[in-house]
C-alpha cells in the first residue's frame, strides 16, 4: 500500500471523526428557557433558527477562533456610510449621538435603536447596522453614548454600561421625530444591561414595544469577575485608554481615580469606576446600572441570546437566572452550544446567524402587534 494512500486513509478517518465530533458537540439546537404561554410558543414557532441547529462555520467551533474573526469583520469589513449622524446635548450638558439608516422609510414604519458593545462606536458596529438593516428594511438608529468613538467627553462623567436617563432622553427624541413608528431594541453585550435597564425602568409606560439582549451579563456585580483573565484584562486596558487616560483633567482629581487606574481587569475596574459615573459610592452606582436589580420589572416581550462558550460573559451568569425567566410571560432565552461573544459565524461562508435571528424576531413581533 503506497504511502499516498495511506495519508488519504487516515485523512478521512480523520475527517470523519471530526464530522461526529461537530455533529454531537457543536451543531446543537438552542436550549430554549421560558413560560410555556401561547404567545411565547407561537412566536418560537415563528422562528425556525430557535428549534434548527445552529451549525457554526466548521473552522471556527472554538470560541477563541471565532473571536479572532469576529475582530478581523470589524477591522476589515465593508464602510458603511450612516444617512444621517447628529449630536444630541443632554440634560446636563453631556454630549451622545445617533446614527441614521433606512430614512427614506414611511413614517409609520417600525424603528429600531441599536445599543451598542462596551467600547462600541459607529465604525464597530457597522457590520451589525448594515445586516440587521437589510434584514428588516426598517428605520434604524445607532445610539451612542457618552465617550464612545470620536464624541467628546463635555461633561466629566462616562458609564461603561451606559446611563438610562441618556437613553432615555434619546429615545424621546426619537419618538417627537417619528410619533407614528413603533420603537423596538437590540442591545447587545454592554448595550443589553442599558436595554434591560430601561425596560425595568419604565415597566409598563415603555416606549419600547420589544427588545433583544444579546450576550448578556446579567448581573454584573458577579459577571466582570467570571469573564476569562485574557479578554478582561484586554477590555480593562482599552476602557481605560479610552476613557480615562484621554481625559486626566477630568478625573485625575477623584479619590477613586489612582485605584481605578492600576486596575488590572473588568471587575476591578468597575469596582472603582462609580465616581466617574456620577456616583458617591460602588453600592450607588451598582443600584443605578446593574440590570437585574429591575429585570423582574420588564413588561414587553424580550428575547435573550447567549452562548455557552462565550469567554465574557459567562454562561453561568444566565443559569443563575433561568428561573427567574421561565416566571416571566414574555421572556424567551436561547442558549446555544457554540457563538462565543458576539459572534455566531455559521456555515461554510459564516454567515450571522445572531443578525439573522435578530432581523427574524423583531419581524415576526412586528407582525404580531398589528
Amino acid at each position: 500500500m503506497s504511502s499516498l494512500l495511506l495519508w488519504l486513509i487516515a485523512a478521512v478517518i480523520l475527517l470523519l471523526v471530526f464530522a461526529v465530533y461537530y455533529w454531537r458537540t457543536a451543531a446543537l439546537k438552542p436550549e430554549l428557557v421560558y413560560q410555556n404561554n401561547d404567545e411565547n410558543r407561537n412566536m418560537i414557532g415563528r422562528l425556525p433558527r430557535l428549534t434548527r441547529r445552529y451549525f457554526p462555520t466548521p473552522w471556527m467551533i472554538n470560541t477563541h477562533a471565532q473571536l479572532i474573526a469576529l475582530g478581523f469583520k470589524k477591522g476589515l469589513g465593508k464602510k458603511l456610510s450612516y444617512e444621517k449622524s447628529e449630536q444630541l446635548t443632554m440634560a446636563d450638558g453631556g454630549t451622545t449621538a445617533l446614527h441614521w439608516l433606512g430614512l427614506d422609510n414611511a413614517d409609520d414604519k417600525p424603528t429600531l435603536l441599536v445599543l451598542h458593545t462596551i467600547t462600541g462606536s459607529p465604525h464597530s458596529m457597522r457590520g451589525f447596522m448594515r445586516d440587521i438593516y437589510q434584514q428588516t428594511g426598517w428605520r434604524i438608529v445607532l445610539c451612542q453614548r457618552r465617550g464612545h468613538g470620536d464624541l467628546p467627553l463635555t461633561v466629566a462623567k462616562f458609564n461603561t454600561m451606559g446611563d438610562s436617563g441618556d437613553l432615555r432622553e434619546q429615545i424621546d427624541v426619537i419618538a417627537e421625530r417619528y410619533p407614528q413608528s413603533p420603537l423596538y431594541a437590540i442591545g447587545i453585550s454592554a448595550g443589553s444591561g442599558l436595554l434591560v435597564r430601561y425596560l425595568g425602568e419604565e415597566g409598563e409606560q415603555s416606549k419600547i414595544r420589544g427588545g433583544m439582549a444579546y450576550c448578556p451579563g446579567y448581573n454584573i456585580e458577579h459577571a466582570f469577575g467570571r469573564a476569562q483573565d485574557v479578554y478582561s484584562r484586554m477590555m480593562a486596558k482599552k476602557l481605560l485608554k479610552q476613557f480615562v487616560f484621554s481625559h486626566p483633567e477630568s478625573f485625575s482629581g477623584m479619590a477613586s481615580y489612582q485605584t481605578l487606574i492600576e486596575s488590572e481587569n473588568l471587575h476591578e475596574l468597575h469596582q472603582n469606576i462609580y465616581e466617574c459615573a456620577g456616583f458617591n459610592s460602588l453600592q450607588e452606582f451598582m443600584d443605578a446600572a446593574n440590570p437585574m436589580r429591575v429585570f423582574e420589572n420588564i413588561r414587553v416581550p424580550v428575547l435573550i441570546l447567549n452562548a455557552e462558550d462565550d469567554p465574557v460573559c459567562h454562561i453561568d451568569n444566565a443559569w443563575e437566572y433561568k428561573e427567574q425567566i421561565r416566571e416571566m410571560p414574555q421572556a424567551i432565552l436561547a442558549v446555544t452550544r457554540r457563538g462565543s461573544h458576539c459572534a455566531y459565524f455559521s456555515g461554510l461562508t459564516a454567515q450571522p446567524w445572531a443578525h439573522q435571528l435578530a432581523g427574524e424576531y423583531f419581524t415576526e413581533l412586528a407582525k404580531a402587534a398589528d
